[in-house]
């Protein structure tokens, strides 16, 4: 974390959080004093060098926050007056955001494996297997032979044995053998398998079921908006449109189709730097995923082939007020990086 204080009629500082940071350069690349340098992200992002993504010039940093509020990840605060550039009305504001609806997940848990970033929780209760089914479950151990078939077939792990050591003196090789009562599905497996005939298994959940409660899952779902890049694998993933996601950007990324040019799996520099995971090799060659990219443009900078196109054609950043402010914006859109 880097921070650039300057006291004076109006206190600013500038704070640029290296976590959230994705190396996209768009900061850099509207910067009015050419202050903010980016570094060499590839290696970075590998985890070769420790180091921020960006380098700030102190002594040609001006602190107009142009930055801050450009950045779509919120990498960079700018403070005035001791109030985020964010919160002030007369500065500009992206729309882009991230949301589940709780009320329609079914706490499938798809969201927080595809999240790239980690921004996903999901605390999940299940009905407990007990109360679901019914039975009896017995093994006579004058019978058992501990043989464990019962238990290396049984699908539900439910059944355990208590192994005598090697070299004991007992005239068995284990001593115990038990059925979980709490994983137990009653489905008479083993006691099929069973080759001396020494488990009884007696399923009642049919003739039980209107007795048993209907299964209930039960949890909540929480979205990190701080760790949020509004990638759209949430929802792009998720069975029951209960998560929704506006992007920054829009636009398309082109990668040259000539294949003598991409150096695929030798090179892979796109796949390492997207925050996103919207790129993959596939047949040797660079591709893009357009439901997860957020047009950073973090491959275009990290590819030693300049064979990445990225192009905006509009933004989510309003309450742009400044004729000058509005005429660098737009040449995030405007222009081809």
């Amino acid at each position: 974390m880097v921070t650039i204080n300057r006291e004076g009629k109006e206190n600013r500082s500038l704070t640029h959080k290296n976590d959230k940071c994705v190396g996209c350069s768009i900061c850099s690349d509207i910067c009015p004093t050419k202050s903010i340098k980016l570094g060499p992200i590839l290696p970075i992002a590998r985890g070769l060098l420790q180091m921020d993504y960006i380098n700030i010039n102190k002594d040609l940093c001006v602190l107009c926050g142009l930055c801050a509020s450009v950045c779509p990840f919120e990498a960079l605060d700018f403070i005035l007056d001791n109030k985020n550039s964010r919160e002030l009305d007369n500065y500009p504001k992206w729309e882009n955001e991230a949301c589940i609806n709780e009320e329609e997940c079914i706490y499938c848990g798809n969201c927080v494996k595809a999240c790239p970033t980690e921004a996903i929780y999901l605390n999940r209760k299940l009905p407990k297997v007990e109360d679901l089914v019914r039975g009896e479950a017995e093994i006579d151990l004058n019978k058992c032979i501990y043989c464990r078939m019962c238990r290396d077939m049984c699908p539900a792990k439910a059944i355990t044995i208590q192994e005598n050591e090697i070299n004991s003196s007992k005239q068995t090789i284990a001593n115990d053998i038990e059925i979980n009562k709490s994983k137990c599905i009653y489905c008479g497996i083993c006691k099929r398998i069973c080759p001396e005939d020494a488990i009884k298994i007696v399923c009642t959940t049919c003739m039980e079921r209107d007795m048993i409660e209907t299964p209930e899952v039960k949890g909540e779902i929480i979205l990190d908006e701080d760790k949020c890049i509004t990638c759209g694998w949430c929802e792009d993933i998720c069975p029951v449109d209960a998560a929704t996601v506006i992007k920054p950007f829009e636009g398309e990324v082109n990668i040259n189709e000539d294949e003598s040019i991409c150096k695929g799996d030798s090179c892979h520099a796109c796949v390492d730097v997207c925050p996103c995971n919207a790129i993959a090799i596939v047949d040797n060659k660079s591709a893009v995923n357009p439901n997860m990219c957020t047009l950073c443009g973090a491959c275009l900078k990290a590819c030693p082939q300049k064979i990445i196109e990225v192009k905006r054609t509009d933004m989510k950043l309003n309450n742009i007020r400044s004729k000058s402010w509005n005429k660098v914006l737009g040449s995030l859109i405007d222009n081809q990086f």
